[in-house]
């Protein structure tokens, strides 16, 4: 809720400073007239807010519950209650509980939701006030939380088909530390006195190496890690960072695929809405995932303001699936965009969980043959200077 730091006279003229929160600047100046206050001058500054995202299937779930109480005909303030006085996570109650602190000081939900901060996706709270400005309120919410149910199936699905990948390059590190680290120095005092083969001294270097050096080359792997994520936090390398994803074989493809499904999804949700398309387009940008996508929209904006169609406007944007814009020209040729809309999305959300299962169907045998790869590497170059060995002590004993 904002915090309104506010100058007030009384009727005798006197003049009074302060801070308070409220809703509304209307609920502010009623505040201060129930003390006998009233309003001259105000500023805002916003309170600490509630930083944490909640979860897509949280949101769906808030959507889900909401929506299905309003439609039975509960109040809005009596269903946050509801909803708040179940079995939640601490922070998920403390945010339902501070919008309903807001509701009963006489803001709206999208209000409420809004000073949550990052509580609440921006798409959702957009969506919300579209309702309460057309009295539907209840079917909004309904209609959101398909869409946020769908976009966490599909996200759960993605990241369950990575985990058996993750399992097997974990495996991989695991078993290459293990056999230089552990398995190789056995045999070091067998092999001091041999010249051995090139194979047998590149492994063996390795081993020195990682035993002399794992925990600063470790320490050096972290530094890296956490240098990258900050230098990626920032906006111009993290524009070229997604550029650059859209660019890799078949991963390219596949986050197109998804980028484009969300995308059209949220466009879809908007429009039938009732908001504008420039303003659709503004929310619609900023839930895609892509900061070098996201980037182009200030010409897709400015090209509809010129009078262009949406698909001639769409056209120019690079990272979305070509198909898009055929669907969104058919669209707009038989009036019937949002549908079209909705149809691309399901189908692009089909489409990008064949192609994840694709691209892991691809990936595993890459990296079982990767890891045998190494292995059989160590094992030959240790056994090339054992039977190196053997046969010379053969020879010796030939003598």
């Amino acid at each position: 809720m904002p915090l309104y730091k506010y100058s007030a006279v009384t009727l005798d003229g006197s003049k009074h400073t302060g801070s308070v929160e409220a809703a509304t600047v209307d609920a502010l100046a009623a505040t201060l007239k129930q003390q006998n206050l009233f309003l001259t001058k105000w500023s805002t500054s916003k309170p600490k807010q509630e930083t944490r995202k909640l979860k897509t299937d949280e949101v769906a779930d808030f959507c889900r519950q909401l929506g299905a109480m309003l439609s039975a005909g509960i109040m809005l303030i009596r269903a946050m209650n509801i909803l708040a006085q179940r079995n939640l996570k601490p922070h998920i109650k403390k945010i339902y509980d501070d919008v309903i602190l807001d509701l009963q000081r006489g803001a709206t939900l999208s209000e409420a939701m809004a000073n949550r901060g990052r509580a609440f996706p921006e798409l959702l709270v957009n969506m919300i006030r579209a309702g309460e400005n057309t009295g539907k309120l209840d079917a909004t919410c309904q209609k959101m939380a398909v869409t946020y149910d769908k976009e966490h199936r599909l996200n759960a699905k993605v990241k369950q088909a990575m985990v058996y990948p993750i399992i097997l390059v974990v495996l991989i590190i695991g078993v290459v530390l293990i056999i230089f680290t552990f398995v190789l120095p056995q045999f070091m005092g067998l092999f001091e006195s041999m010249e051995l083969p090139l194979p047998t001294k590149i492994v063996m270097g390795i081993s020195d190496f990682l035993i002399a050096w794992g925990v600063w080359l470790l320490i050096g792997v972290v530094a890296a890690v956490a240098g990258i994520v900050t230098l990626l936090r920032q906006p111009g390398p993290r524009k070229a960072y997604d550029h650059f994803k859209l660019r890799l074989p078949r991963i390219g493809m596949l986050l197109r695929i998804i980028y484009t499904a969300r995308f059209a999804r949220t466009l879809s949700s908007l429009y039938v809405s009732g908001i504008s398309m420039i303003q659709a387009l503004t929310i619609a940008r900023t839930t895609i995932g892509n900061t070098y996508i996201a980037a182009q929209f200030d010409g897709v904006i400015e090209a509809l303001g010129n009078g262009r169609t949406l698909s001639q406007a769409l056209a120019t944007v690079d990272g979305f699936e070509m198909k898009l814009r055929s669907t969104v020209l058919i669209g707009e040729e038989s009036g019937n965009l949002e549908n079209m809309l909705e149809s691309v999305a399901d189908q692009y959300e089909y489409d990008s969980e064949m192609a994840t299962q694709s691209l892991v169907t691809l990936i595993e045998p890459v990296l079982i043959v990767f890891m045998a790869v190494i292995v059989a590497f160590v094992i030959i170059s240790v056994l090339m200077p054992i039977f190196q060995l053997y046969t010379n002590i053969g020879a010796e004993g030939g003598l």
